[in-house]
């Protein structure tokens, strides 16, 4: 009888563990696609001379290379790739939390020469932004066996990071 009990519950906990391992892989994961989002816009300060070189996109013809480069260096490797039309520049303004505003940010032709032209956002000068868009196709670990089924198969994250 002690036997059964045994199998039964072992069987349990090895679901729930085997659940939870999934579960934490898939948050670390998260996390370094994040981080190779980040370490791709930090390239952009490596590849390009901002005091100079501004807009980057049109005058350093070597930025999309770096930053393929870059985050292909991270510990996910070849499985982390750019989406299409990135990295993208703009100019955007900071309303009063911080945040980054017009979405979609302000076209490099037209520049406001103060951000009081923008709705809603905080006086001063619209920074240069890069925007660094990245994805990576997640497969779980155990297959159909655990939770990881119901996680989304493509994780994407974006970083902006300010140029000047």
């Amino acid at each position: 009888m002690a036997g059964i009990e045994f199998a039964l519950v072992a069987g349990v906990l090895c679901f729930l563990l085997l659940n939870g391992i999934e579960v934490a892989r898939y948050a670390y994961i998260v996390m370094q696609v994040q981080n190779a989002a980040q370490v791709g816009a930090q390239s952009a300060w490596k590849a390009c001379d901002p005091t100079k070189e501004l807009p980057a996109k049109i005058l350093c013809p070597g930025l999309s290379a770096a930053i393929a480069r870059a985050i292909k260096s991270t510990s996910l490797g070849d499985g982390v790739t750019l989406q299409p039309n990135s990295p993208s520049e703009a100019y955007y303004c900071l309303n009063n939390t911080n945040a980054l505003i017009p979405d979609g940010g302000i076209p490099l032709g037209s520049k406001p020469t103060d951000c009081n032209t923008i709705a809603g956002a905080q006086a001063g000068q619209p920074g240069d932004y890069i925007k660094v868009d990245v994805t990576y196709a997640y497969r779980p670990l155990f297959l159909d066996f655990t939770v990881g089924r119901f996680f989304d198969k493509t994780i994407a994250k974006t970083t902006y990071m300010r140029l000047l």
